[in-house]
């Protein structure tokens, strides 16, 4: 394979490890956990793996030396960087443990896992992939983990390599999944840990224990360069307002963290329009209005940044895709069988009527991508969702009232971007780098030390990362019963942007500034090399929340 000079040289380097890890760990016990919402559900479904205390691993002046162990990794969900130093550090970790010690990588997410299609992943293979993006090393899938005879088949292949513990490298679900598996496994006595590791670029799994997800900072590193390319062009044509839809189905992390870097003239929060009770014209107009307010002082020019999931933040909106997600799952077997020309009205004959008058006020094409297939988690797919049209061609429509009022003087031309792929898999920033190295190594000292039901958390992220603390959080801590499917389910509780945070508060003190005036910044490509000031710190959503704590 032929290699870029970047490749060559990334490859060099040499993630830095938290100085708990270097040597012998013990495992300190913490007080006992009970899950954030629901307890007594919660506990009723994980009776064996449920009020787990929290690990903290401590230096210990004992060899590091244990018995060999087989461990088998599955990548789960979406992409996001780091995922390959995950895999770098677990086997660097059971390696150093026991050098007999041996890694399977299941093929293509869990799916690999249920069919037994699989590869040892040797160091040969290993060294390939340090430092780089991507999840191709052994690829990556969405099957869902939740049926007993999926357990009973993995099982088997576990028992076949004599594999004594299993790491399910996902986001908020796919550790749910880990979550359910390992009760059933304790439940039967099989034999197998599992344990999971936070990951996702949207940033919404996290919380008190778990300070970040890793990807999330490679992905907004990423995607704030291109937005900083995109408003010193902006600022040079001076004649085109930029609609940027980001990333984040659940919550608006990556667009507040991209607006705190980039400082853009608008970035809309799905969390406050939640709060706030705003309709889709509510939006329409404060955009608007800042359009028209630039265009008086003659800057016919902007950028708004919008959350990929801002469409079911809208409580109106809200309300029509929760009827939608249920008519569509009770109903799936008929709707398939209706014509695709009478599938809308189909459907708008069986919702309330409330929720009638918005579907059939919608343009047909953003009602049609609202009644497409469902994803694996039975969440409608926004990201298909041409919200940032939308919203655009609705400005549009206003500003051309505003101008027939008189109250409108310039000139409106839009240009749309979809901000996504880009990041997913870029080759990780030195945070990312140390960060994802540091939870899987750390997921093998939670293998040596032979608990289940734990997700690997490495914590103090803002200080520099030999000073690190890590330790193991069990994963009901996390849960809450959701409604998925028509059915109520347990599932880890999204993390959302908190309106009373300081990186909001911090946000939200600046934007009328931003709105009217332009003070663009131009971050440009901070994620591998340079002085450690520009290149090794953390997001600033991170550094703010921490100064927060002090």
């Amino acid at each position: 394979m032929k290699k870029s000079a970047l490749q060559k040289a990334r490859a060099a380097y040499k993630p830095k490890l938290p100085i708990v890890l270097t040597g012998a760990v013990k495992a300190v016990e913490g007080k006992a956990t009970q899950s954030v919402a629901d307890q007594e559900e919660i506990q009723k479904l994980f009776p064996n793996t449920y009020g787990l205390p929290e690990i903290r691993f401590e230096k210990d002046g004992n060899s590091i030396k244990g018995e060999a162990v087989n461990v088998g990794v599955i990548l789960s969900g979406g992409q996001a960087p780091g995922g390959h130093n995950v895999i770098s550090g677990i086997f660097d970790g059971i390696k150093k443990i026991n050098k007999e010690s041996r890694l399977y990588g299941f093929l293509m997410g869990p799916g690999g896992f249920v069919d037994h299609q699989y590869m040892e992943l040797t160091s040969e293979i290993i060294d390939e992939y340090r430092n780089t993006g991507g999840f191709d090393i052994i690829g990556s899938g969405r099957t869902k983990l939740e049926t007993k005879a999926q357990f009973d088949k993995g099982l088997e292949i576990l028992k076949e390599l004599n594999i004594k513990a299993l790491v399910i490298i996902g986001g908020d679900d796919s550790n749910t999944n880990a979550a359910i598996l390992a009760e059933y496994y304790k439940q039967i006595n099989a034999g197998v840990q599992v344990i999971g590791c936070p990951k996702t670029i949207d940033g919404d799994l996290k919380n008190e224990v778990i300070e970040t997800s890793f990807g999330f900072d490679t992905a907004t590193k990423v995607y704030s360069e291109v937005i900083g390319n995109i408003q010193r062009d902006c600022n040079s044509a001076k004649k085109y307002w930029h609609f940027i839809k980001l990333m984040g189905r659940s919550a608006s992390h990556i667009a507040l963290e991209c607006a705190l870097q980039c400082q853009p003239n608008i970035c809309i929060i799905s969390e406050e329009v939640e709060a706030k009770k705003q309709t889709l014209d509510d939006i329409v107009n404060s955009i608007a209005d800042v359009v028209a307010r630039r265009a008086a002082n003659g800057n016919n020019f902007g950028t708004v940044l919008i959350p990929e999931g801002l469409i079911e933040f809208i409580p109106a909106m809200k309300a029509l895709i929760a009827e939608l997600n249920e008519l569509l799952a009770v109903n799936a077997e008929e709707f398939s069988h209706v014509d695709k020309a009478n599938q809308l009205s189909w459907i708008a004959d069986r919702l309330t009527p409330e929720n009638t008058a918005i579907f059939t006020s919608l343009p047909e094409g953003v009602a049609r991508q609202l009644c497409l297939d469902r994803d694996p988690h039975g969440n409608v797919q926004v990201s298909l969702i041409e919200t940032e049209k939308l919203l655009g061609e609705m400005v549009a429509r206003r500003l051309n009232a505003l101008k027939a009022e008189g109250k409108y003087v310039g000139k409106f031309a839009s240009l749309y971007h979809f901000f996504g792929y880009e990041g997913r898999c870029a080759d990780p920033s030195n945070f990312d780098a140390d960060y994802c190295y540091a939870l899987g190594f750390n997921a093998a000292c939670l293998v040596k030390s032979g608990v289940t039901g734990y997700m690997s958390s490495v914590r103090g992220l803002t200080k520099p990362s030999v000073q690190w603390m890590a330790g193991g959080i069990p994963i009901t801590m996390m849960m809450n019963m959701e409604r998925r499917h028509g059915a109520m389910k347990p599932v880890i509780q999204k993390a959302l942007v908190s309106l009373d945070g300081r990186p909001f508060k911090k946000f939200a003190s600046q934007r009328d500034n931003w709105a009217i005036n332009t003070e663009f910044v131009y971050p440009g490509p901070i994620q591998y090399f340079g002085p450690a000031e520009v290149c090794d710190q953390p997001s600033l959503t991170l550094q703010y929340e921490h100064e927060a704590l002090k």
